[in-house]
């Protein structure tokens, strides 16, 4: 898959991976009965589990806003090194997990009565293991199931393996340069602190570089998955980071977590006009 960047136009790169937020955008339908719900651990205790190729465990219950082809893609995508990360893991692709005060309920279909309280995902943890739980009738494309997804692949993974020093060299070098802009709020937040000084001006840098790591490990997973226009990724509450810097990212992580068989990398860059 590309990703493609406006500028100067440059050759088809080599193939090459929060806290980002998912944007969710509510649907609303009409419904004659309201959705059924079930507790997360009642959901885990009936719903088969698969596991794809590349090792990630998952699952389907209830009325899902992807098809099952997409869905497998999706899974697919992630590179078998990051997928090594996820183990003990499991992700659950549901109509809508529900905050209801310290509980959380899943609906085996969109409820609009529910909606105002779902949330784009739910952690639950049973033993050693942890269950994700995600929301998908709250997003109304492929392209938001699979970035919410992919999120919580890289926090995940930055969780368990921590930063690649080489991504940290680049990262901070691109601060030092004055690139403009960053990957997520929270990754624009923690620059801020970062390199304001103080006390904690260390802890901010690690927090930063916590942050854009899986920022950048997400976006890059995407663009296995789908073509991703640097355009797509825009926010309000930030400056997204220039073109180039992002380009140079993705191409480290690539670098560290090669695409699997069947998925490509490709920064293409494209004239205005």
């Amino acid at each position: 898959m590309s990703f493609p960047i406006w500028g100067t136009p440059r050759s088809r790169y080599p193939r090459r991976p929060e806290r980002h937020v998912a944007v969710c955008r509510i649907g609303q339908m009409s419904q004659a009965a309201p959705a059924i719900t079930r507790s997360p651990a009642e959901v885990v205790r009936v719903t088969p589990v698969s596991q794809a190729p590349n090792g990630i465990c998952y699952a389907v219950a209830g009325e899902v806003a992807v098809n099952s082809f997409d869905l497998e893609r999706m899974i697919a995508a992630v590179p078998t090194k990051v997928a090594a990360a996820l183990e003990r893991k499991a992700y659950y692709f549901v109509p809508l997990a529900v905050s209801q005060g310290d509980e959380t309920v899943i609906a085996d279909r969109y409820d609009v009565a529910l909606s105002d309280n779902a949330v784009c995902h739910r952690n639950l943890n049973l033993g050693d293991s942890q269950c994700v739980f995600i929301s998908t009738r709250l997003m109304d494309d492929k392209f938001s199931v699979a970035f919410e997804f992919y999120i919580n692949v890289g926090h995940a993974l930055v969780e368990r393996a921590g930063v690649s020093h080489d991504f940290s060299e680049l990262a901070w070098s691109q601060v030092e340069a004055g690139v403009r802009g960053e990957t997520s709020l929270d990754a624009w937040e923690a620059r801020k602190l970062a390199t304001a000084g103080g006390p904690d001006a260390e802890r901010f840098k690690n927090e930063y570089l916590d942050a854009t790591f899986s920022d950048t490990i997400s976006i890059y997973l995407l663009s296995l998955y789908l073509d991703v226009d640097y355009y797509d990724l825009r926010e309000r509450d930030y400056p997204l980071l220039a073109p180039s810097a992002l380009a140079e990212r993705l191409r480290k992580v690539a670098e560290l977590f090669p695409p699997n068989t069947g998925f490509e990398f490709a920064v293409l860059y494209k004239r205005r006009g």
